[in-house]
């Protein structure tokens, strides 16, 4: 049986916090909870520039597990075309140790980012943090697996050595496809797509994939998680783009 492939949102959010005595520690915790959201919540501030002119990427891989340079680049590609940073987005790239601990479960990924984040929001630039993960997820099933995670408000896991695993063979999609594939699509469930936190200027949500486009050809269809739409990656020159619905709550929300 064709395994069914996922890319999983998290809608919650878990967080942990200790009393701090100190006004610095305290001061610490609550810049870090901006960046400890729902998925989807600040999708106007990393569409619009009304507060935060700039975008940083913290992009953290476990040495031997790097994404692409074509992947990183198109990655910022999508954010160009659909977000208002006038000073602009950059992106900040290292690696890390194995954690150790794969499979990893949400909380081991929430865990992980806590441990090694060091970008969040100041006044004017809003931070993203994208891990890539060198393990399977614990979501994984005998029929189905998981290739990529939206789980905050500026944070997702990419696992990729389950792309890897999956892509750049005869008969499996080009790695670079794939993973500016995953990364786009979960980016886009961060950026508020679909119905969570941009609203819809037209319905458009998959009622039977709630969160997700029902356009077919939709960077957002529920079909690029699945083992059909891996399929459709094999031979393609580009990975799926966002359909005119999409644009169109992205833009009402602040976006281009």
């Amino acid at each position: 049986m064709k395994k069914i492939i996922t890319l999983l949102l998290v809608f919650g959010f878990l967080v942990s916090c200790s009393k701090e005595d100190a006004t610095d520690n305290e001061n610490a915790t609550n810049t870090k909870l901006a960046n400890q959201k729902n998925t989807g919540s600040s999708s106007n501030d990393l569409l619009s520039d009304t507060t935060f002119k700039s975008m940083v990427i913290e992009l953290v891989y476990v040495e031997g597990f790097e994404p692409t340079q074509s992947s990183i680049n198109n990655f910022v590609s999508f954010l160009e075309a659909r977000t208002f940073k006038p000073h602009g987005i950059t992106v900040e790239k290292r690696a890390i140790a194995s954690p150790g601990n794969a499979p990893y479960t949400n909380q081991e990924i929430i865990t992980i980012e806590d441990a090694n984040r060091t970008k969040y929001n100041t006044n004017d630039q809003i931070a993203v943090w994208a891990f890539f993960a060198d393990g399977e997820s614990a979501s994984n099933t005998d029929s189905g697996v998981v290739l990529g995670t939206a789980y905050r408000n500026t944070s997702f896991v990419i696992y990729e050595e389950t792309i890897q695993d999956l892509s750049n063979s005869p008969f499996e999609p080009n790695r670079t496809i794939l993973e500016t594939t995953v990364i786009s699509h979960e980016f886009g469930h961060i950026l508020g797509l679909t119905n969570l936190g941009a609203n819809m200027v037209e319905n458009h949500e998959d009622t039977e994939h709630t969160k997700h486009c029902n356009v077919e050809s939709c960077l957002m269809h529920w079909s690029v998680e699945s083992g059909a739409g891996l399929n459709n990656l094999i031979g393609a020159n580009s990975a799926p783009e966002l359909d005119a619905q999409c644009i169109a709550d992205l833009q009402a929300n602040g976006g281009k």
